[in-house]
């Protein structure tokens, strides 16, 4: 989480309930397509962009999330049109893109935004999705509120573009104030429910203590994407291959239909092998044993 932080610090996005119907694994007549965000290959992406796509590709996946774009140096170096063309001709598409809103959620100033929305319109994203808070934004409930009505805000402008908004949780969401309210109760509850989504990461809601599913009946159709991320079983603070770790996804899966999944991206931050075997691994478990 501090190195996502960082990150995004370093590239000024923070400055500036019923059993799976078989047919449900289909959608539009093919099977769901399974994605990864690239945050996983933050190590090996900058210094050999056109490879690792092409790997990626490689190992079956048909889908990227984006991170990390900068207005003045692109996607890792490549302006928007070339990385999109890239993607392209590795029969990759980019669905969504994760942004910092730090800046505008201090000063609400909207021009902050839109540089960052013509990256994400360029590369054909359909979510915006944000991808961290701050710790000083994040001390209150108050400052959920804050943070909730910033969003609906962000999420008015990016529609003007075609886009949606979506918000993407840590754990820290999940810190119980008065009453055992938390920070992403707020969210859920104050922010405009026709206008923004979530992206769920599996793995920090299944650490924070909390139920995915729980949280699909109560929040129907609002969990377009997820963040499939297993949970080491020696240590829970770290990540391992999805199907090898402690996180019963084949079950969470069954409720896809509830939480309104479109897209299921593998997320890993730390490897124990070659990346690439990895997310091979990761992929192969997903495409054969949760759409299949």
């Amino acid at each position: 989480m501090n190195s996502r932080r960082s990150f995004l610090k370093q590239t000024g996005l923070a400055a500036a309930g019923a059993l799976l119907l078989p047919s449900f694994a289909f959608v539009g007549g093919s099977k769901r397509k399974v994605g990864i965000q690239l945050y996983s290959l933050r190590k090996e992406l900058p210094t050999d962009v056109k490879g690792v796509i092409e790997k990626i590709a490689k190992a079956g996946y048909k889908e990227v999330e984006t991170y990390g774009f900068s207005p003045t140096g692109g996607y890792w170096g490549l302006d928007a049109k070339s990385f999109k063309s890239l993607l392209t001709a590795n029969g990759l598409t980019t669905p969504s893109g994760h942004f910092g809103l730090d800046d505008f959620i201090k000063s609400g100033n909207k021009d902050l935004l839109k540089p960052y929305i013509e990256g994400a319109v360029a590369v054909n994203n359909k979510y915006f999705t944000i991808a961290y808070l701050g710790e000083p934004l994040r001390t209150s409930l108050e400052d959920y509120k804050k943070i909730a009505g910033r969003l609906n805000e962000a999420a008015e402008l990016v529609k003007q573009s075609g886009l949606k908004l979506a918000y993407h949780n840590h754990d820290f969401e999940f810190k119980k104030y008065e009453g055992g309210t938390t920070g992403y109760d707020i969210l859920l509850n104050e922010t405009d429910k026709n206008l923004i989504r979530f992206e769920m990461d599996l793995y920090w809601v299944v650490r924070s203590g909390n139920d995915p599913v729980a949280m699909f009946n109560k929040n129907p159709g609002r969990f377009p994407m997820w963040h499939v991320k297993d949970m080491d079983k020696a240590n829970h603070g770290i990540n391992t291959e999805v199907g090898s770790g402690t996180i019963d996804f084949k079950n969470i899966y069954k409720h896809a239909k509830q939480a309104g999944l479109e897209h299921l991206i593998v997320e890993q931050e730390n490897f124990s092998k070659d990346p690439f075997v990895s997310i091979k691994q990761s992929f192969d478990y997903v495409n054969r044993e949760l759409i299949k």
